[in-house]
C-alpha cells in the first residue's frame, strides 16, 4: 500500500509514526512533511507538489500508484478534497466536502445538533455586528464567542465579561481578526465543567472510539492567557469513568452519525468530538472532522502495536460499511503530551531558528515535529510557533507519564527561546474538596495492587521454573514454599555424615538501573543467581536450591517474565533448582519502572570438599586466576557516574572494545556463574580456597579464605586487564588501588593450590571451560599487614 499523508503539523508526523509501523504500507509520501517525518521510515518528504493544488494531487498520486489518500489538517476537507479522489477513484480518509461542514460552518453544526436533540449549549447565530451586540445587552449569562468558518483553532474567544464578549464580535466581525472565518458568528452559553476530546472512528454507518483526551489550549500555567493550538494533552482522562463513556456514546458520538446518514451526508473518517462534562452530564462544544493535535500524539501511542491503522482506515473508506471487522486494542496506560513552542506564541515568533533534538533512547518517550524543517544543508530549524512536542506512557498512572515526557522528553529538545507549560494534566491531579466529595470504593487493585496479575505472573513464569528441574526438587511454584529432598539429590555421604547446609542471599546492586534504562531484563536474573551460587562453592558447597524475590511498584508482566526467565537461565548453568519466590507489588515504596530483586541459594557441602581449608595453606602456596565476563555485579554505582560524566549514551557503541556491542550491552554481560567451573577441582581436592571477587575487589576479596598468619601476593601484569577497566580508569581517573578495591579487573574468581599441583589445577579448570591465569603467591602475612597487596601496578597494562 502507498500512502499519500497531507499535511506538515505534528497531528502529521504521528499519523506518518502509526502508519509506517502497519505491514500494509509499503511508502509514505508527505506533502509537504516536516523536519521529523524526513526521518520517519518508509516516508518521503515532497516539496514539488503544494498541499492546496488538489488536481495536482491528484495527478501525483496517480503517478505514484497511490492506494489511500489521508488529509491531515481541517482545510484541505472542507475544500473538498476527498470529492477530487473520489473522482480518481482513489479512497481518501475524510469525509465528503458536505459532511465536512461539521467543522467548517459552526452555524451548520449547531444547528444539526439542535435537529438531531444532541446536547449542547444555548446559542444563537449572527451575521449582523449591531443584531449580535443587541443580543448581548439582552443576556446574563457569560458567553463563548466563536468565528464559524476555519481559524486554525484560534476563532474562539471567551471572554470575562460583557464589555469584553463586545469587544470580540468587533473584533472577529469587524476588524476581521480570522479573515472570512468571521463573517458569521456563534454566541453560545459559557459552560463550566471540564472539557474532553474523543476521536471516532466512523465508516458512516458504525463507529469505533479512542480513550477520552484533554488538551490545553491556553498558553500559560493555569489555564491563563489566550487559546492556542493546544500546549498538551494527556489520556485518558481521569473524569472519564465507564458510565461516562457509555453516556457520550448513546447520547452524542452515535446519534451524531446516525444523524449524518439520515441527512444523506453519510460521515467517513474521524470524528474529533469536543466536549463539557458538566453537572448535568455531556454537551458537545465542537466538532472537527480530522484528527486532533495534539490528541492524535497522545492517543496513537496508546495503541497496540498489532492495531493497525491503514486497515483502519481502509475499512472506513470502504464502499461497503466494514469498520466492526476491524479490531482495535488500547494498551492499559496513560499517555501525556507535551508541547514546545516558540518564544512568543502566539504572537509574533521567530522563525528559522536553529535546533536539536536528540533520538529517544526509550521506547516510551516520542517526539513529534509540527513547525520544524530541514534546510537545504540537513539542518534542523524552526518553522512554526509550536514547534514540537513529546509524548511519554507509562503503565503506572498517569503521574509517571507526565514526569516522564518532562524529565526524560523535553530534555531531548534545545532551541533558543523554547517555551513549554510545566503543569500539564494538572486538572487530573486535583484534589475534590472533603466537603463535597463522594468516598470511593476502594479495591486492592484500586491502590496499584493487583492479584489477578500476581496469579497470571506465576502462570507465565511455571515453564522457566520447571526447566531448572533436578533430582530432589521438582522445580514447581505456586505453593507457600520450596522444598528439596536431599534422599533423592545422589549425595555420597562420607564416615555416614550428614552433608553441612550453606546458605548465601545477595541482589544485583545497581546494575539494575541501567537494565530498567534499557529494558533490558533478562540478564541481570542470572547475575541474581550469579551472586549467590558462586558465594557457595567458594566454601566447597554444591548448589541445590534457589528461591528469588522481585518487589516493583506494579507489576509489568513482560518485565518481570523476563527477569524470572534470567533467574531460570542462571540456575540451569548452576545446575540448582529454582523452587520458589516472592513478587511484590509496592506502589509508593517504588517509582515509576522500578524494581528490586534478591536471592537465596542453598547448598550442601559433603565430607572433606569444605572450604577454605586453612590448616593446608602455606606460604608458596600459588594463586590462580579465573578469567571474569567484564565488571559483572558490583562497582556500578562508581560506572555509571562516569558514564554519566563522560557524557555517553548506553545505547552508543563501547569505547573499550570493537566487538560492536553498546554500552549498555557490554556493561549489562552477566556475571560467570563459575560452579561447574570449579566442581571438579574441589572435589579431587586441587583447592585450598576459593575467592568471590565481588564487592571489595580482589584487595578485600582474596584476604576472606585466607588463615591469619597469611597474605597475597597479586601481580597485576600477570594478565591482560580487559578494556572496559582500562577505559574506567582512565575516563574517570580512578587511582589503581581504587580500582582494584572495586572491580575485579579480569578476575572473577581465585583459587589457592599447592605449588606441586598448579599444572593439574589449571588443566582441571581449562577442562571445564575456564580461561586461567597464574596471578600470584601466598606470602607471611609479617610481610603484608593489610591481607593482600598488589605488585607491579605501575607496568600493568593500562593503556
Amino acid at each position: 500500500m502507498r500512502i499519500l499523508l497531507i499535511g506538515n503539523g505534528g497531528r502529521e508526523h504521528a499519523l506518518a509514526w502509526k502508519l509506517s509501523q502497519s505491514p500494509l504500507v509499503d511508502s509514505i509520501f508527505a506533502v509537504p512533511g516536516n523536519g521529523g517525518t524526513a526521518s520517519c521510515p518508509k516516508v518521503t518528504n515532497v516539496s514539488s507538489v503544494k498541499p492546496e493544488d488538489y488536481p495536482a494531487l491528484v495527478d501525483f498520486a496517480k503517478s505514484q500508484g497511490v492506494n489511500l489518500v489521508v488529509p491531515g489538517p481541517e482545510a484541505p476537507l472542507v475544500d473538498g478534497v476527498e470529492g477530487y479522489f473520489r473522482a480518481a477513484a482513489i479512497p481518501c480518509f475524510g469525509p465528503s466536502k458536505e459532511a465536512a461542514r461539521m467543522e467548517g460552518s459552526k452555524t451548520f453544526s449547531k444547528d444539526f445538533m439542535k435537529k438531531h436533540n444532541i446536547p449542547t449549549a444555548a446559542y444563537e447565530n449572527f451575521s449582523d455586528y449591531d443584531r449580535a451586540i443587541a443580543y448581548l445587552d439582552r443576556i446574563s449569562h457569560n458567553v463563548v464567542i466563536k468565528a464559524t468558518g476555519l481559524a486554525a483553532g484560534k476563532g474562539v474567544i471567551i471572554p470575562n465579561n460583557k464589555e469584553e464578549a463586545k469587544a470580540a464580535v468587533k473584533q472577529i466581525m469587524v476588524d476581521k481578526a480570522f479573515g472570512s472565518a468571521g463573517q458569521e458568528i456563534v454566541i453560545e452559553e459559557f459552560l463550566t465543567g471540564d472539557e474532553l476530546s474523543i476521536l471516532t472512528f466512523s465508516d458512516g454507518t458504525h463507529t469505533l472510539s479512542l480513550p477520552p483526551a484533554q488538551d490545553h489550549k491556553r498558553i500559560g500555567e493555569g489555564d491563563q492567557g489566550p487559546n492556542t493550538g493546544g500546549m498538551g494533552c494527556y489520556a485518558p482522562t481521569t473524569i472519564a469513568t465507564e458510565e461516562l463513556i457509555r453516556r457520550i456514546e448513546e447520547e452524542v458520538v452515535e446519534p451524531t452519525i446516525r444523524g449524518m446518514r439520515q441527512d444523506g451526508i453519510p460521515f467517513r473518517g474521524v470524528l474529533f468530538t469536543g466536549l463539557m462534562i458538566g453537572s448535568n452530564g455531556p454537551k458537545v462544544l465542537e466538532y472537527n472532522v480530522r484528527f486532533g493535535d495534539p490528541e492524535t500524539q497522545t492517543v496513537l501511542p496508546l495503541l497496540s502495536e498489532d492495531t493497525d491503522l491503514a486497515e483502519i482506515m481502509m475499512a472506513c473508506t470502504a464502499h461497503e460499511a466494514r469498520l466492526d471487522c476491524v479490531k482495535i486494542r488500547v494498551e492499559p496506560k496513560y499517555s501525556a503530551t507535551v508541547v514546545v513552542a516558540a518564544g512568543g506564541y502566539p504572537e509574533a515568533y521567530a522563525k528559522g531558528t536553529p535546533m536539536v533534538v536528540k533520538a529517544s533512547t526509550s521506547p516510551e518517550v516520542t517526539v513529534f515535529h509540527a513547525g520544524t524543517r530541514l534546510t537545504a544543508e540537513g539542518n534542523l530549524e524552526t518553522s512554526g510557533g509550536r514547534v514540537i512536542a513529546v509524548n511519554a506512557t507509562a503503565t503506572e498512572s498517569l503521574e509517571a507519564a507526565v514526569k516522564k515526557a518532562y524529565e526524560e522528553g523535553i530534555k531531548l529538545i534545545q532551541f533558543e527561546g523554547m517555551y513549554f507549560r510545566r503543569d500539564i494534566a494538572h486538572r487530573a491531579f486535583r484534589k475534590s474538596s472533603p466537603a463535597t466529595a463522594t468516598k470511593e470504593a476502594l479495591t486492592y487493585a484500586g491502590a496499584g495492587v493487583s492479584v489477578d496479575a500476581g496469579n497470571e505472573f506465576v502462570e507465565r513464569i511455571k515453564k522457566a521454573v520447571r526447566a531448572t528441574k533436578v533430582p530432589g526438587a521438582d522445580a514447581e511454584i505456586g505453593g507457600f514454599g520450596g522444598e528439596f529432598d536431599l534422599a533423592q539429590c545422589g549425595l555420597s555421604l562420607e564416615d555416614g555424615r550428614l552433608p553441612i547446609v550453606v546458605g548465601a542471599i545477595d541482589g544485583v546492586g545497581t546494575k539494575l538501573l541501567i537494565a530498567q534504562k534499557l529494558g533490558k531484563h533478562d540478564t541481570v536474573g542470572i547475575d541474581l543467581v550469579a551472586m549467590n551460587v558462586n558465594d557457595l562453592i567458594v566454601q566447597g558447597a554444591r548448589p541445590l536450591m534457589f528461591l528469588d524475590y522481585y518487589g516493583c511498584s506494579k507489576l509489568d508482566m513482560e518485565t518481570a517474565a523476563a527477569f524470572v526467565e534470567g533467574v531460570a537461565a542462571g540456575c540451569i548453568q548452576a545446575g540448582c533448582a529454582l523452587v520458589g519466590g516472592e513478587t511484590a507489588e509496592m506502589p509508593g515504596m517504588y517509582q515509576k519502572d522500578d524494581y528490586d530483586a534478591a536471592g537465596c541459594a542453598f547448598g550442601v557441602i559433603v565430607g572433606r570438599q569444605r572450604l577454605p581449608r586453612l590448616q593446608d595453606m602455606k606460604q608458596g602456596d600459588v594463586l590462580l586466576g579465573l578469567a571474569s565476563n567484564g565488571v559483572h555485579s558490583n562497582g556500578f554505582s562508581l560506572v555509571r557516574k562516569i558514564v554519566d560524566r563522560e557524557g555517553i549514551e548506553y545505547g552508543e557503541a563501547v569505547p573499550w572494545d570493537q566487538g560492536g556491542k553498546t554500552v549498555g550491552e557490554s556493561l549489562l554481560t552477566p556475571t560467570r556463574i563459575y560452579v561447574k567451573g570449579v566442581r571438579e577441582a574441589v572435589e579431587r581436592g586441587l583447592v585450598k580456597g576459593l575467592a568471590h571477587i565481588t564487592g571489595g575487589g580482589l584487595i578485600d576479596n582474596i584476604p576472606r579464605m585466607l588463615p591469619e598468619h597469611l597474605a597475597a601476593e597479586v601481580d597485576l601484569t600477570a594478565w591482560q586487564i580487559p578494556g572496559v577497566f582500562r577505559w574506567l580508569k582512565r575516563s574517570g581517573n580512578v587511582s589503581e588501588l581504587d580500582m582494584c578495591r572495586t572491580f575485579n579487573m579480569g578476575i572473577g574468581m581465585t583459587a589457592a593450590v599447592d605449588a606441586s599441583v598448579v599444572e593439574e589445577a589449571v588443566a582441571a579448570f581449562q577442562a571445564a571451560g575456564e580461561t586461567v591465569f597464574r596471578i600470584g603467591r601466598l606470602v607471611s602475612r609479617g610481610s603484608n599487614a593489610e591481607g593482600c597487596s598488589i605488585v607491579n601496578a605501575d607496568s600493568a597494562s593500562w593503556d
